[in-house]
């Protein structure tokens, strides 16, 4: 019997080379890919555009890039405080009264002020905290964006990133301090502002002073763009106090500083830590201690708070406490403000004055 034999037709020789080409195609193909992604060449992997989701996915922010957004959410929320103010519509009401009988008032000011810097912290930083003043509507829910330019004089002071992790971060928003003084139409006491707290302790500051345009910043143990005076007086001081409250504190600061101390009412916290400071604001008044004595909400001072800090200063309680800026939204101590002076020294004088915060 003749041995039996396998034929091929042309048609099936010249399928089974095409096979062969596709399997060599897809395995060299895969090789290439796998080689031109070790330098960048291939696709999202290694693209610009995942630096940043690589970072989110990490849980971490930069603190440099905070304040960069922190700066420009003040400046865009100060747009509208004076936007509103110059209409002379601001829908002026009360939400309620504070806890010392005085109405708690609200604008238009407070309101898109908020929206304006809120959004456009969340939008930049999603998977941070942010406590705000004012109500955040969900229906006026905006999508603000940054452009990721941080400005040359925060690059000049600020020179290398600061990533921390996200969890530890909480950002605290006045949109509008001093809305009292911003309804009488006495704009030199309006700010607006942020700052950025890690575990509690604040680190960054920014206070924008809408009407003559003016921002103050800093970073702890990073950089500012604003410094503390040569010179303060510690026997007899200036005290710049609340407006609201400035005879409780008088009595008190006369009896420990003596009768040739000053008093100067003024509206705003953030107008008080600037009074402390080397400023270059005409309207800004000059003081030597920033005094309060009742109950007072975080956001009205952490930016101060991380100013002072960031520039060698301390605010306290009155009875010489550092502040959290984690938890409730207030304080119940009063608070004591001072740079280039025994902050300690200071805390020993005003015994009586820590009883009447607690009144």
């Amino acid at each position: 019997m003749a041995p039996m034999g396998i034929r091929l037709s042309p048609l099936g020789v010249a399928v089974f080379c095409l096979l062969g080409l596709g399997v060599l195609y897809h395995l060299y193909s895969g090789f290439l890919a796998g080689r031109f992604s070790l330098f960048g060449l291939g696709g999202e992997p290694s693209g610009g555009a995942a630096g940043p989701a690589a970072a989110a996915d990490a849980g971490t922010v930069d603190l440099r890039e905070m304040l960069a957004v922190s700066v420009l959410a003040a400046v865009r929320g100060g747009d509208e405080v004076r936007r509103v103010r110059e209409s002379n519509v601001l829908h002026e009401k009360s939400k309620g009264k504070t806890r010392e009988g005085a109405e708690d008032k609200m604008t238009s000011g407070d309101v898109l002020s908020n929206r304006k810097m809120f959004y456009l912290l969340k939008t930049a930083f999603p998977s941070v905290q942010i406590n705000t003043e004012e109500h955040v509507d969900a229906a006026d829910q905006e999508v603000i964006l940054w452009d990721h330019k941080i400005p040359e004089d925060i690059l000049k002071e600020v020179t290398t990133p600061k990533e921390v992790p996200a969890e530890s971060v909480t950002v605290w928003i006045d949109p509008l301090d001093a809305t009292q003084e911003y309804t009488e139409d006495l704009r030199k006491y309006v700010t607006t502002m942020v700052c950025v707290a890690v575990n509690g302790k604040p680190v960054l500051g920014v206070i924008h002073k809408p009407f003559s345009e003016y921002t103050a910043w800093a970073m702890v143990d990073g950089g500012s763009n604003v410094k503390a005076r040569s010179s303060y007086n510690e026997k007899t001081p200036k005290i710049v106090v609340s407006r609201s409250h400035s005879g409780m504190v008088k009595q008190v600061a006369l009896q420990t500083f003596g009768n040739q101390s000053t008093i100067i009412p003024a509206g705003g916290a953030g107008y008080k830590v600037l009074a402390l400071l080397d400023v270059p604001d005409k309207s800004q008044e000059k003081a030597d201690l920033y005094i309060h004595v009742t109950y007072i909400k975080k956001w009205d001072i952490c930016a101060g708070n991380a100013i002072l800090k960031a520039l060698g200063g301390h605010m306290t309680t009155l009875s010489g406490e550092e502040i959290s800026y984690t938890g409730s939204d207030g304080i119940e101590g009063g608070l004591l403000a001072s740079i280039r002076m025994n902050h300690q020294a200071l805390v020993r004088k005003l015994p009586d004055l820590e009883k009447t915060g607690h009144k």
